[in-house]
Protein backbone atom coordinates (compact mmCIF):
# COMPACT_ATOMS: atom_id res chain seq x y z
CA UNK A 1 0.00 0.00 0.00
CA UNK A 2 1.15 3.47 -0.87
CA UNK A 3 2.14 5.98 1.79
CA UNK A 4 1.48 9.58 0.78
CA UNK A 5 3.37 12.32 2.62
CA UNK A 6 2.50 16.02 2.55
CA UNK A 7 4.74 18.96 3.44
CA UNK A 8 7.85 16.79 3.48
CA UNK A 9 10.83 18.39 5.16
CA UNK A 10 14.34 17.35 6.07
CA UNK A 11 13.31 16.23 9.56
CA UNK A 12 9.61 15.36 9.28
CA UNK A 13 6.48 15.38 7.17
CA UNK A 14 3.47 17.31 8.45
CA UNK A 15 1.10 14.58 7.22
CA UNK A 16 1.27 10.90 6.27
CA UNK A 17 -1.68 9.09 4.73
CA UNK A 18 -1.88 5.30 4.61
CA UNK A 19 -4.80 2.96 4.02
CA UNK A 20 -7.38 5.71 4.62
CA UNK A 21 -5.79 6.94 7.85
CA UNK A 22 -4.29 10.42 8.25
CA UNK A 23 -1.42 10.92 10.68
CA UNK A 24 -0.43 14.48 11.60
CA UNK A 25 2.88 15.52 13.08
CA UNK A 26 2.67 17.37 16.36
CA UNK A 27 1.28 20.83 15.66
CA UNK A 28 2.57 23.88 17.51
CA UNK A 29 1.87 27.59 17.36
CA UNK A 30 4.03 29.80 15.18
CA UNK A 31 3.12 32.85 17.27
CA UNK A 32 4.52 31.86 20.64
CA UNK A 33 3.82 35.30 22.12
CA UNK A 34 0.18 34.26 22.58
CA UNK A 35 -1.27 32.82 25.78
CA UNK A 36 -2.56 29.24 26.01
CA UNK A 37 -5.91 30.15 24.43
CA UNK A 38 -4.26 31.90 21.48
CA UNK A 39 -1.74 29.14 20.91
CA UNK A 40 -4.42 26.44 21.17
CA UNK A 41 -6.65 28.25 18.64
CA UNK A 42 -3.73 28.56 16.23
CA UNK A 43 -2.75 24.91 16.62
CA UNK A 44 -6.33 23.72 16.05
CA UNK A 45 -6.39 25.89 12.93
CA UNK A 46 -3.32 24.00 11.68
CA UNK A 47 -5.09 20.71 12.45
CA UNK A 48 -8.19 21.83 10.51
CA UNK A 49 -6.09 22.91 7.51
CA UNK A 50 -4.00 19.74 7.36
CA UNK A 51 -6.99 17.43 7.79
CA UNK A 52 -8.89 19.22 5.02
CA UNK A 53 -5.89 18.94 2.73
CA UNK A 54 -5.74 15.19 3.47
CA UNK A 55 -9.45 14.63 2.77
CA UNK A 56 -10.63 14.56 6.37
CA UNK A 57 -11.95 16.86 9.09
CA UNK A 58 -12.29 17.10 12.86
CA UNK A 59 -15.41 14.89 12.90
CA UNK A 60 -13.22 11.99 11.72
CA UNK A 61 -10.48 12.22 14.38
CA UNK A 62 -9.68 8.75 15.73
CA UNK A 63 -7.31 9.84 18.50
CA UNK A 64 -5.69 12.97 19.85
CA UNK A 65 -2.74 13.53 22.14
CA UNK A 66 -2.24 16.94 23.69
CA UNK A 67 0.99 17.99 25.35
CA UNK A 68 0.92 21.12 27.47
CA UNK A 69 3.93 22.76 29.09
CA UNK A 70 2.17 23.32 32.41
CA UNK A 71 -1.03 21.72 33.75
CA UNK A 72 -1.99 25.18 35.03
CA UNK A 73 -2.89 25.82 31.36
CA UNK A 74 -5.29 22.85 31.26
CA UNK A 75 -8.51 24.86 31.86
CA UNK A 76 -7.61 27.50 29.26
CA UNK A 77 -6.70 24.87 26.67
CA UNK A 78 -9.92 22.94 27.39
CA UNK A 79 -12.04 26.08 26.96
CA UNK A 80 -10.72 26.53 23.40
CA UNK A 81 -10.89 22.78 22.70
CA UNK A 82 -14.53 22.59 23.85
CA UNK A 83 -15.50 25.44 21.51
CA UNK A 84 -13.69 23.77 18.58
CA UNK A 85 -14.41 20.05 18.90
CA UNK A 86 -17.43 18.69 17.02
CA UNK A 87 -20.04 17.66 19.57
CA UNK A 88 -21.09 14.05 19.04
CA UNK A 89 -17.69 13.40 17.45
CA UNK A 90 -15.40 13.98 20.43
CA UNK A 91 -12.38 11.73 19.91
CA UNK A 92 -10.47 9.63 22.41
CA UNK A 93 -7.93 12.03 23.89
CA UNK A 94 -5.00 12.13 26.27
CA UNK A 95 -3.54 15.29 27.77
CA UNK A 96 -0.19 15.27 29.52
CA UNK A 97 2.19 17.84 30.92
CA UNK A 98 5.44 17.78 29.01
CA UNK A 99 8.55 19.85 28.54
CA UNK A 100 8.23 20.90 24.88
CA UNK A 101 11.19 21.31 22.51
CA UNK A 102 10.64 25.08 22.27
CA UNK A 103 10.14 26.55 25.76
CA UNK A 104 7.92 29.30 24.28
CA UNK A 105 5.42 26.70 23.04
CA UNK A 106 2.62 26.07 25.51
CA UNK A 107 0.78 23.30 23.63
CA UNK A 108 1.43 20.64 20.99
CA UNK A 109 -1.33 18.51 19.48
CA UNK A 110 -0.98 15.20 17.62
CA UNK A 111 -3.95 13.83 15.66
CA UNK A 112 -4.81 10.62 13.83
CA UNK A 113 -7.95 10.71 11.65
CA UNK A 114 -9.85 8.71 9.06
CA UNK A 115 -10.19 10.04 5.55
CA UNK A 116 -13.71 10.90 4.41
Amino acid sequence: MEIKRLHVGKRLSETAIHNGTVYLAGQIAEDTTRDIAGQTREVLGHVDRLLLEAGSDKTRILSCQIYIADMAHFPGMNEVWDAWVAQGHTPPRATVESKLANPACLVEIVVVAAQA
